[in-house]
C-alpha cells in the first residue's frame, strides 16, 4: 500500500520533518488482521499519553479515524504509525503552535517461525544498556538508538530477541518485547519508570491477569531473580507471546502460566 501522510497518499517528506531531524515524535506498530487494528484502544491510549508528555499537537479521534481507514484497505499485515512534531528550523526549540504529522504505513505480516511460540526462544545477553530517562519513560518515542545498537549485537539464528539491563544493571525487556516472569504464582514484570517502553500487550496482559485474580508484582528485577523464576515470557502486540526456554547458562520450562496467557494473547490477536 502507499504511505499516508496526514490522511493522504504521499511518496515523500518534509526535510524539515522534526522527526527526521532530532526524533522528535512518537510511533505506534499495529497488527491488522481482517481489516481491524488490534488492541486499537490501548495503542491510541499510549499514544495519547505521548503525545501529552511532549505537548505534540494531535486529534486522537482523526488519527483513530485514518488508521481504521488504512486498516480496512490493507487488510492483513501491519500496520506503523509515525506522529511527529512536524515541520521545524534549525535548533532544538520546538514551535508549540506546529501542527502534528501523521505518517501511516503498511507492510505484509510479520513472518516469525512458529517454533518461537510453540517451543520457546533463547534470549541474547545484551552490552547495551538502557539510559535513565523517566522523562521518556515507557514512551515509544522515536529516538530508538539503543534498541538499533543492541540488536546489532547478535546475527546468528540461535537467538530471536535479546535482554536488556539498564545501567544498574536491573532487567528491564527485550530488544523489541516486553518482560515477564512467573514466581510460585506470581505474574512479575520490570517497573519501567525510570525506562523501557510500556508496551500494549504488556499493558493488555496485565489487565487480563487482574480480571483472572492472578497476583501481579510490577517492580524492579534483577538477573538473581531471574535465574530463580518458575517461568520466564516476552511478549508484543505483533506476535503475542514467546516463551523463553534460556539465556545464557539459564533455562526454564515453558510453564501453565505463560500457556494460559499466550492462548490469551493468541485469541486477541486473531480477533
Amino acid at each position: 500500500m502507499d504511505c499516508w501522510v496526514d490522511g493522504q497518499p504521499a511518496h515523500a517528506l518534509s526535510l524539515k520533518d522534526r522527526g527526521l531531524a532530532y526524533g522528535d515524535g512518537l510511533f505506534e506498530t499495529i497488527a491488522v488482521r481482517g481489516g481491524q487494528p488490534i488492541l486499537l484502544d490501548r495503542h491510541l491510549k499510549r499514544l495519547a499519553e505521548g503525545c501529552s508528555r511532549l505537548a505534540i499537537a494531535a486529534d486522537i479521534e482523526v488519527i483513530r479515524h485514518e488508521l481504521l481507514a488504512y486498516g480496512s484497505a490493507m487488510g492483513e499485515g501491519v500496520l506503523k504509525l509515525i506522529l511527529t512534531r512536524g515541520d521545524g528550523l534549525r535548533g532544538y526549540a520546538p514551535d508549540p503552535a506546529a501542527p502534528g504529522r501523521r505518517i501511516l504505513q503498511g507492510n505484509p505480516p510479520a513472518a516469525y517461525p512458529a517454533v518461537h511460540g510453540e517451543h520457546g526462544i533463547r534470549l541474547f545477553p545484551c552490552n547495551t544498556r538502557l539510559s535513565r530517562q523517566p522523562l521518556l519513560a515507557g514512551l515509544k518515542h522515536l529516538n530508538r538508538l539503543e534498541q538499533v545498537l543492541a540488536r546489532a549485537e547478535w546475527q546468528d539464528s540461535e537467538h530471536a530477541e535479546g535482554l536488556m539491563l539498564d545501567q544498574a544493571g536491573r532487567v528491564i525487556e527485550g530488544v523489541f518485547s516486553n518482560l515477564f516472569l512467573v514466581r510460585d504464582g506470581v505474574l512479575m514484570t520490570p517497573d519501567l519508570q525510570r525506562c523501557g517502553v510500556a508496551g500494549v500487550m504488556r499493558a493488555e496482559l496485565l489487565f487480563q491477569a487482574e480480571s483472572l485474580a492472578i497476583p501481579i508484582q510490577i517492580a524492579d528485577i534483577s538477573l538473581e531473580q531471574l535465574q530463580w523464576a518458575d517461568e520466564v515470557f516476552v511478549c508484543n502486540s505483533v506476535y503475542g507471546i514467546w516463551p523463553v526456554r534460556a539465556y545464557a547458562a539459564l533455562s526454564w520450562p515453558v510453564g501453565p502460566l505463560t500457556r494460559k496467557l499466550q492462548t490469551i494473547a493468541r485469541a486477541l490477536l486473531d480477533a
